[in-house]
């Protein structure tokens, strides 16, 4: 549902940046937008992508090497995801000014409707304990998932260092571990978007999704990304084809 939301953020944000203009342009090409877009872009189909990979783990239930998908990513990916719609669904709403504010109008709703899934499916503390727990009863299924997700991106420098620090993680004192639930459940999700975006998607989406990601400033407000790194451009077509 969360990343449904995410999904339809984006799309609303993108169709009305190409039309609004804005300082003489259409809002799609002034540059400040174009790093929020794609960053809505990016954030839609990562959430996309591990909503699908975990659905695969549900459907293969007899398959105990997709066990961990379902008892540690998943609680993970609700963490992860229904704070993201959040947040993004804030920023989307954000792209159409006061007419995003409007309660009759579909970013004000979809604001509103955002936190439900944070709160319905468990509030964010109680997903990441639930992470710990399943850790603590299969450690050493924790850490073959993270041995997957090494060898899923066995080029990107980046996912190998971030894997072998949520290693490390697991080597804490179970009683300090709880305290780094967070952490840990928000690391582990971006490192199995970008496996999965490296698998499933093209090369400008992985590429654009690590070099974002996985960079020490990120994530502190919505599109404050470096656009020089990506094809802004195919990513908004892909997202929604013009």
């Amino acid at each position: 549902g969360s990343s449904a939301m995410l999904r339809q953020a984006a799309v609303q944000a993108i169709a009305y940046a190409r039309q609004r203009k804005a300082f003489g342009n259409v809002l799609v090409q002034q540059p400040l937008m174009r790093g929020v877009l794609a960053d809505l872009a990016l954030e839609s189909e990562a959430a996309l992508v591990l909503a699908m990979r975990l659905a695969q783990a549900y459907e293969q239930a007899d398959d105990p090497a997709q066990r961990v998908w379902k008892r540690v990513m998943t609680p993970a990916a609700k963490f992860w995801v229904c704070k993201r719609a959040v947040e993004i669904a804030g920023e989307a709403m954000e792209v159409f000014g006061g007419n995003g504010y409007v309660e009759n109008g579909p970013m004000a709703r979809l604001f509103r409707e955002a936190p439900v899934n944070s709160i319905w499916e468990g509030s964010g503390n109680v997903m990441c304990l639930d992470v710990m727990r399943a850790i603590g009863r299969e450690p050493q299924a924790a850490f073959a998932l993270l041995d997957e997700l090494a060898d899923g991106a066995p080029g990107d420098a980046p996912v190998q260092s971030e894997v072998k620090a949520l290693r490390e993680m697991l080597a804490t004192d179970p009683a300090q571990l709880e305290g780094l639930g967070r952490g840990f459940a928000q690391r582990l999700v971006l490192s199995a978007q970008a496996v999965l975006l490296r698998q499933h998607a093209p090369a400008l989406v992985a590429d654009a999704f690590v070099a974002t990601r996985f960079d020490g400033q990120w994530g502190r407000v919505v599109g404050a990304v470096d656009t020089r790194k990506m094809d802004v451009d195919a990513l908004l077509q892909r997202t929604l084809p013009a």
